[in-house]
């Protein structure tokens, strides 16, 4: 029996007229929000709903494609008669993907050298993740400030002072942590590397080693094949 939060339903409304898809986990909402929906966040939940201005036709077609994405992913849908679908498109690992595997990689250091190796790919002066975000920030806030309305210079600037401040205080930190450690060259003290041998010392010669064995590392999957050409 699946679980509670593997299932969605995305319905109109009766009373809003609007799209809405309730229900799913935080892997189903990033999915929702790819597929184009807006998250409204509530005190007690959170859910999605059709961006503002859409005719019905257009909502109805974002809100198939929305369904087909979230049954390709396996989740169960229940939605109105109009927005069902037997697609199942293609997915791919998501970029953020890569980066998370950055976390991974940090969970299970074993040395200092392997910690400051994941944080070189965040800290890079030229190519790294924060590099590349605080690009993004310039080029939202470069967007924002030919829009034209009211609000938009002041996205703007909040933009251009996150870029120049908050993300370089981050980038700072980690720039300088990352460089401490690339100095120590030590073992981390709770997590030495098992060698899977019995020392010579051991008097139960037929033992064999303890230790859990790690669970098998996943294959990384090959990055999408949009954001290749991109990169070229």
């Amino acid at each position: 029996m699946p679980h509670a939060d593997r299932f969605l339903t995305v319905r109109r409304d009766p009373h809003s007229e609007e799209v809405v898809a309730r229900g799913g986990d935080p892997p189903a909402h990033s999915i929702l929000q790819r597929a184009g929906l807006v998250p409204v966040v509530r005190v007690h939940e959170t859910y999605h709903r059709a961006p503002a201005g859409l005719t019905p036709a257009e909502e109805s077609r974002l809100a198939t494609a929305a369904i087909a994405r979230l049954r390709t992913a396996g989740y169960h849908v229940d939605c109105d008669a109009g927005f069902d679908t037997d697609a199942r498109p293609v997915s791919y690992l998501p970029l953020g993907a890569s980066v998370a595997h950055l976390a991974e990689r940090i969970h299970t250091a074993t040395t200092t050298d392997e910690a400051a190796d994941a944080l070189t790919e965040l800290t890079a002066a030229h190519d790294g993740v924060l590099a590349a975000l605080g690009d993004i920030l310039t080029a939202t806030a470069e967007f924002h400030e030919a829009l034209g309305e009211a609000a938009d210079p002041h996205i703007a600037r909040r933009l251009r002072y996150l870029a120049d401040w908050r993300l370089r205080s981050v980038r700072t930190d980690l720039c300088d942590t990352r460089n401490a450690l690339a100095d120590r060259h030590a073992p981390h003290p709770g997590r030495s590397t098992c060698t899977e041998q019995v020392p010579a010392t051991e008097r139960e010669r037929s033992a064999v080693c303890a230790c859990p064995q790690p669970p098998p590392r996943a294959v990384a999957a090959p990055p999408p094949a949009v954001a290749a050409r991109l990169r070229r």
